[in-house]
């Protein structure tokens, strides 16, 4: 970059008015987040990140905001963008930018160059502690400023496609400091992969389309965590879930479950609504297109474009209009009519109403971003290059303060009970 990518503030015609919607959408968020607002005493009182400065690329909304300011007022300098081009929110990226230790770039609507261009931006304050969801900010730095590895704690993953890559980055050797999984951990995979991807991408389909799921067929494409969620809360509405799925035991899972199980060519002439969910590319290609029926829905809830192939469907299209907002109608030769949400991204942060993930279960996950935040700064040396589970007793102190919050008791071990489950000598 010639010039330096300014902030969100220096791009918005009245940032003053943003700041004061953004900071509303916060605080309605904080509310919510009893797990964050727990977290806060402590993170002001101690300032346990003071020195560190932490570059990340996360969806700019409301909640990751609270998670934002969390760090900054634990006596961190914050750059954010975002991670994807159509889930930031300007009044919420403007509300983080007046914070004096936080610099925000995050912009809805740019497209690639800008993009990355404010990655860019992040990385030049030199982050000591990333905090990446889909792992593009790990993958930059590592390619373009080697330099600053040896100064990097390490990381902090949010997201399924961020984990998979990682572990690819990892296997390859090419992985040069510690990051942790979060996605991989109980307190987030269990909630927001299940509930919170199944509840706000069916909510909102539905106020994108004002079209219900009773009645209608829904393909789920994948039956991991994301999947089992959206096949479980779309059959709560009444609909015929059909999965797909490449793995056998996930397929048999499914099958189990009750669900119909069919390759996605069989399931492409049954569907009304068609959701992925795998984190892979060319889930719904041309021959899906081919035999699909007039009116289909067709919604990605994976982290990346590139599950419903878009190319295929443009080179089908005799022609492409705008059907309603946020909803994209593509004209087959025959006169049917398939409709894409949100250009194909991440649907539940990307459609024009879309509020992502519930803020209960969100405030989940960011808790357990911010305690492995902290354990980097407290005890980084204990992690070698590559990717490391959550350490369980922070993922037991996030659920602790949750179930305290919820006002819900539960059963300890004895110290009998545990020296049982320890030990290999009891039997018959």
């Amino acid at each position: 970059m010639t010039d330096p990518y300014p902030p969100v503030t220096d791009q918005l015609a009245d940032p003053e008015a943003a700041r004061e919607e953004g900071r509303r959408k916060m605080d309605w968020a904080i509310q919510h987040m009893p797990i964050l607002s727990e977290l806060r005493d402590p993170f002001v009182a101690d300032e346990p990140l003071a020195g560190e400065v932490i570059g990340m690329a996360m969806h700019v909304e409301a909640k990751t905001a609270n998670l934002v300011e969390l760090l900054a007022d634990g006596g961190a300098e914050v750059a954010i963008t975002g991670c994807n081009p159509l889930s930031t929110h300007d009044d919420v990226s403007a509300a983080l930018d007046a914070h004096e230790n936080i610099s925000s770039y995050a912009v809805r609507g740019v497209g690639d160059e800008a993009y990355y261009d404010a990655m860019h931006a992040v990385v030049a304050h030199e982050p000591t502690i990333t905090v990446d969801d889909g792992m593009d900010m790990v993958k930059l730095v590592h390619e373009e400023y080697p330099e600053l590895i040896d100064s990097i704690v390490g990381g902090a993953e949010e997201t399924t496609t961020g984990v998979h890559r990682l572990r690819a980055m990892d296997t390859d050797d090419e992985l040069l400091y510690p990051v942790f999984a979060v996605n991989d951990t109980p307190m987030k995979r269990l909630f927001d992969n299940v509930h919170g991807t199944g509840e706000s991408s069916l909510a909102t389909i539905a106020m994108t389309t004002n079209l219900s799921f009773a009645g209608k067929n829904v393909v789920v494409g994948g039956y991991g965590y994301c999947g089992k969620g959206v096949a479980k809360k779309a059959s709560g509405q009444n609909a015929n879930v059909i999965v797909t799925e490449v793995e056998p035991r996930r397929a048999l899972e499914a099958h189990m479950e009750g669900y119909d199980v069919m390759p996605m060519t069989e399931a492409a002439a049954k569907g009304d609504v068609f959701i992925t969910t795998t984190g892979n590319r060319d889930v719904i290609t041309r021959e899906h297109f081919e035999r699909m029926a007039d009116g289909v829905l067709l919604a990605n809830a994976g982290h990346f474009d590139v599950e419903v192939n878009l190319e295929d469907l443009e080179d089908l299209a005799v022609d492409r209009f705008e059907a309603r907002e946020g909803v994209e109608a593509y004209e087959m030769p025959d006169g049917r009519k398939l409709n894409v949400i949100a250009e194909g991204r991440l649907v539940n942060l990307a459609a024009p109403i879309a509020l992502g993930h519930p803020v209960e279960v969100m405030d989940q996950s960011f808790g357990i971003q911010a305690v492995c935040v902290r354990e980097l700064v407290e005890n980084g040396d204990a992690y070698g290059p590559g990717v490391h589970d959550v350490p369980d007793d922070l993922d037991r102190e996030v659920a602790e303060i949750k179930l305290a919050a919820e006002g819900v008791e539960h059963d300890a071990l004895s110290p009998e009970q545990r020296d049982y489950m320890d030990s290999w000598e009891h039997g018959t």
